[in-house]
């Protein structure tokens, strides 16, 4: 009897002391920024050892993973993710079952940008981002232009752009020096369809519109092309293509676009400030002018919040998820990761800090003058932009820098207009 009792003690002083260790729980985070992977994992780890809370970090993305295809796995998986990302309404109408509606969240007094359904909070902006035309400012200044003639493209005709590419050009040409040089590096091949079908048709959804005006895509959502914007972009379209790499347009990944730009051989860039991690071996200055989307008239360089991080509403960790993104947005530990680590321009207004980094610097300097078109790609039907518009945009590329194969400007407007029309 004695040994029962002792035996039966012995159970429960041990669970006693079970009970009275701290729980560590595994926060999952799956997320589609893989520039952020190593420093997200350890903001993530120090966040966790303060808190006690074990903390997961997977990254899928840019051209090596699709994050779409991916995460509906993770939905599978034995461990779900407590935390993970949508863009826009593209996004939310895909996962709205498994996100959990924010309640009052302290973060949402700090911010314009967290995403909205029928005025109800799902999302936490995870950053403002922003592209246009980026510019190598020291190779321009070396090939003849002045600061004044720089400054002048901050508003820009198609006609003058072209004009600067053609001046930049024929320097190139005119000096071996520069016989490995481009004048735009632009991937548009099949593993870039996200620059193409959602950034750079972006410009026929937003270009020269006040950033509340969603009129074009409430049609293009409704099957209805506006033919004048729609001739205009491809007309862009073509010259960034004429005045592109040939090799980098039409079978070159991320790191091959953006490399040649961060090693001083390119004069314009069509990336946005996503890329700044590449830049710490760059000793050029560089900034942003529009794209010359429409004819006439671009001031403005694109700029939103386009990603939210949602949680999980079948997470057994939903208080530890909203601590993670609460303490994200309101402590200067947060601050520090998201503008020196992350190299981001947070969408919180309470961060003081300033991006060091030179075009997320930029994206805050033309959004602080009011100079900004709106995202509205992520509003696009899911699977639109990249895999209906962006091979069209690849066989577009193909004959341009070819010419042979592919399709005419011409076709490319009829089958995005075809593309359009069938969403009625």
């Amino acid at each position: 009897m004695k040994k029962l009792f002792l035996l039966v003690s012995l159970v429960i002083v041990a669970a006693l002391i079970a009970a009275c260790q701290p729980k560590e729980d595994t926060l999952v985070i799956f997320q589609n920024k893989i520039e952020i992977d190593q420093v997200l994992r350890d903001y993530a780890e120090a966040w966790g050892e303060k808190n006690n809370v074990k903390v997961e970090v997977k990254s899928c993305g840019g051209d090596t993973c699709a994050y779409g295809t991916q995460i509906l796995a993770e939905f599978q998986s034995d461990k779900q993710p407590d935390i993970f990302v949508i863009e826009g309404m593209g996004g939310y109408n895909i996962y709205k079952d498994k996100i959990l509606e924010f309640g009052n969240e302290p973060w949402l007094a700090d911010t314009d940008l967290a995403f909205t359904v029928d005025g109800k909070v799902y999302g936490f902006p995870v950053a403002v981002e922003g592209w246009g035309m980026a510019y190598n400012k020291d190779l321009l200044l070396e090939v003849g232009f002045t600061q004044a003639e720089i400054t002048a493209l901050e508003n820009v005709s198609q006609a003058q752009m072209r004009a600067a590419f053609q001046r930049v050009k024929t320097a190139f040409q005119a000096n071996a020096k520069y016989s490995d040089y481009a004048v735009v590096s632009m991937a548009a091949g099949p593993g870039m369809t996200w620059v193409t079908g959602l950034h750079n048709f972006n410009g026929y959804l937003s270009a020269g519109l006040a950033y509340d005006d969603n009129s074009v895509i409430t049609k293009l959502l409704n099957g209805q092309v506006d033919a004048q914007r729609l001739t205009e972009l491809a007309d862009w379209v073509e010259m960034l293509f004429e005045f592109g790499d040939s090799a980098v347009l039409r079978t070159g990944g991320y790191d091959e676009q953006v490399g040649i730009f961060a090693a001083g051989k390119a004069a314009f860039l069509h990336q946005g400030n996503w890329t700044d991690g590449s830049y710490a071996n760059s000793n050029f200055a560089m900034g942003y002018l529009p794209h010359a989307t429409r004819a006439t008239g671009n001031d403005s360089i694109y700029i939103g919040a386009p990603s939210f991080y949602v949680i999980n509403k079948d997470s057994q960790n939903t208080d530890a998820a909203k601590l993670f993104l609460n303490d994200l947005a309101l402590t200067q530990e947060g601050h520090d990761y998201m503008v020196n680590k992350a190299n981001m321009v947070p969408a919180f207004n309470s961060v003081t800090l300033k991006p060091s980094t030179p075009l997320s610097a930029a994206v805050m300097e033309w959004n602080q003058k009011g100079k900004a078109y709106a995202w509205w790609q992520n509003d696009m039907p899911s699977g639109f932009g990249m895999e209906t518009l962006g091979p069209i945009y690849t066989l577009f590329a193909q004959r341009v820098a070819t010419g042979s194969g592919g399709i005419s400007k011409a076709e490319f407007i009829q089958q995005i207009t075809q593309a359009i029309q069938n969403l009625k």
